[in-house]
């Protein structure tokens, strides 16, 4: 756990608002965000992110059906979209895959927290507060 893997976690889960997060992803360079951007693919897949997540997940992160990263999302299988979602290079892209990578892991985490998770589980995210 460091840093970088407890803000993703608190902005999945609503502890952080999203434009904190906007703002810490835009000052990161290129490479650290293509990493971030993996590492959020990662996660989401981890969390077991399927097909039907999408609608939500473009709502959420308010993009519009036309942007980019929502057009990917709904075509093809889930965990190949993320990837090429993850390694969109225009910053505007960028942005708008962060949002949305993020709205997938809010999405498929909460179902695993729901039914995996229920009676208590060893993921430390799982263990973040408002408090933290």
């Amino acid at each position: 756990m460091n840093e970088r893997d407890v803000l993703l976690n608190e902005l999945a889960q609503g502890l952080r608002p999203m434009s904190e997060g906007i703002e810490w992803f835009d000052g990161l360079g290129p490479e650290e965000q293509s990493e971030v951007l993996l590492f959020l693919r990662h996660h989401c897949v981890q969390a077991r992110a399927v097909a039907e997540d999408a609608p939500e997940s473009i709502r959420r992160a308010g993009l519009r059906p036309t942007h980019t990263p929502a057009v990917l999302i709904t075509r093809g299988r889930i965990d190949q979209q993320l990837g090429k979602i993850a390694r969109l290079t225009p910053l505007d892209e960028r942005r708008k895959a962060f949002r949305l990578l993020i709205a997938v892991l809010t999405i498929a985490d909460a179902r695993r927290r729901e039914r995996f998770c229920f009676g208590g589980c060893g993921h430390w995210w799982h263990r973040l507060s408002a408090a933290d």
